[in-house]
């Protein structure tokens, strides 16, 4: 603890001693009812205590968010309720939510993605073929102009677009093995450069 911290807690001890000390001078004569209430207060004061403390814990399991350490080229995800890792990348600059799939082959983009990145979707050619869970569906290639996530950017990557419906993006293999490294563990997925 900084000389800050120990003051502040020598404060808050204080002030909490010295309402401790009016409310038995006040309550003297029923004692029985005012330990009581101290121990309903207290009870409450650590309730709160607790949950400042744990708060980072708490909204991390409610709402896991994606953290970008660059300092040493690591993505650090969090594994989400539903079991599943999200992302999200700038595609052409422009912020997509990918759910990371090492089951997909390539990069596939929903055709708002894809729209949203620059991509011209009324122009492609839907030639190629993907086999997914709910069947065939057609395909059609594109490259790039970059991907970024955080400060660590690629240009020039190939990915397709689907043709069907698709809530989210897919970040595939193609794209997970320019990554020196790929682990899972821990409620966590951590990508290395």
């Amino acid at each position: 603890m900084s000389e800050f911290d120990t003051a502040r807690l020598m404060y808050l001890v204080l002030l909490g001693g010295a309402i401790l000390a009016w409310f038995f001078a006040q309550n003297r004569n029923s004692l029985g009812k005012l330990t009581q209430q101290a121990l309903v207060w207290g009870l409450i004061f650590v309730g709160v205590i607790a949950a400042v403390g744990l708060w980072g814990d708490i909204r991390q399991t409610v709402r896991p968010t994606q953290i970008v350490l660059a300092q040493d080229g690591r993505i650090e995800l969090p594994r989400a309720m539903d079991g599943h890792y999200y992302l999200i990348a700038e595609v052409n600059g422009e912020p997509i939510h990918f759910v990371v799939d090492t089951g997909a082959s390539e990069i596939v983009l929903t055709k708002e993605d894809a729209q949203s990145a620059g991509i011209d979707t009324a122009n492609l050619a839907y030639a190629g073929r993907a086999y997914t869970a709910n069947g065939e569906v057609r395909t059609a290639p594109v490259r790039l102009e970059s991907i970024a996530i955080g400060p660590i950017r690629d240009e020039g990557v190939r990915a397709v677009v689907n043709e069907g419906q698709m809530d989210k993006s897919l970040l595939g293999m193609s794209y997970l093995q320019r990554w020196t490294s790929v682990e899972i563990g821990g409620g966590k997925l951590v990508l290395t450069r």
